[in-house]
């Protein structure tokens, strides 16, 4: 496998260019890599470019990047076809979390891959096992659990699926060094370790506000003043977006149990489009995106 000078992968591949797509695209630039996002449309993929130069030209100011603006365009492509991922060393998969869309993208980018090439999940909480029995290379497949927001969270979870070579998870260790971030390896399980346990905190204070115990800014105040959180747990539900935390919970309910089960609360605001940050309103009001 080809590499940058950082031991980032010299060509690097992203399907999606939402939110957590384009911060992915963002951290491998920064490390030298080309990076082509794939979307599934024209005005899909010039949002998703206007996203990853907006995040470079901030890092750029801000003085963490090692080159310039156009130096680091130069090494950056959208497209709308996954046929330009033939010439990538990795490929991200960072489409929205629903078991059926990410196999389909899963299979139709394998389809095209170099036989070398690495294949990633940013999964945050499907089965990799899963979703490695549909592919035909499962042992160059993984999960690589990013964190929202990309270019500001230090940790990036590698989930090693049953067949998943042993040297690729090495491998992959050394490309999250490479982009700046820690890695930490866990096994293949419902919710792996960080959405089980952040989720399982989010849910616990939805139903205490549901139950009327304290108001979103008390029960977060209690997280952020009396253990240390950087934020409590219901504003991070509004970055996260609520429903992309009610599509976790339904998973973890129908793998773990019902103390995953979404609460009341929860189901209504989704329902009725109040998703978090994303929308201007969810546990708080943000101003509009």
């Amino acid at each position: 496998m080809n590499e940058t000078a950082t031991g980032a992968p010299a060509d690097v591949g992203v399907l999606g260019g939402g939110r957590m797509g384009a911060g992915i695209a963002h951290a491998f630039l920064l490390a030298g890599s080309r990076v082509t996002v794939v979307e599934r449309d024209a005005a899909a993929a010039s949002a998703a470019s206007g996203r990853v130069l907006e995040s470079v030209a901030a890092s750029v100011a801000r003085g963490t990047a090692d080159d310039d603006e156009p130096a680091i365009a130069s090494r950056f492509a959208t497209s709308t076809d996954v046929q330009d991922f033939a010439r990538c060393d990795l490929v991200v998969e960072a489409v929205p979390e629903q078991l059926e869309l990410k196999i389909d993208a899963l299979t139709r980018v394998e389809s095209v891959l170099a036989p070398g090439a690495a294949l990633a999940s940013n999964t945050s909480s499907i089965s990799i096992d899963q979703l490695a029995a549909l592919l035909d290379r499962p042992e160059q497949f993984l999960g690589m659990h990013f964190f929202n927001p990309v270019p500001a969270s230090t940790l990036i979870e590698l989930v090693r699926g049953e067949a998943t070579d042993g040297p690729l998870v090495e491998q992959a260790r050394g490309w999250v060094h490479a982009i700046g971030k820690t890695p930490i390896v866990v096994a293949d399980a419902p919710g792996f370790a960080s959405s089980r346990l952040g989720v399982a905190l989010g849910l616990e204070a939805i139903r205490m506000l549901e139950d009327g115990v304290a108001s979103a800014e008390d029960v977060d105040a209690a997280m952020t003043l009396g253990y240390k959180h950087p934020i409590g747990p219901l504003r991070l539900t509004d970055i996260v977006g609520l429903d992309v935390r009610l599509g976790i919970a339904e998973y973890l309910s129908s793998t773990l149990g019902e103390r995953f089960a979404p609460p009341a609360l929860l189901r209504r605001l989704v329902a009725e489009g109040k998703l978090g940050r994303k929308t201007g309103e969810g546990f708080y009001l943000w101003d509009a995106p």
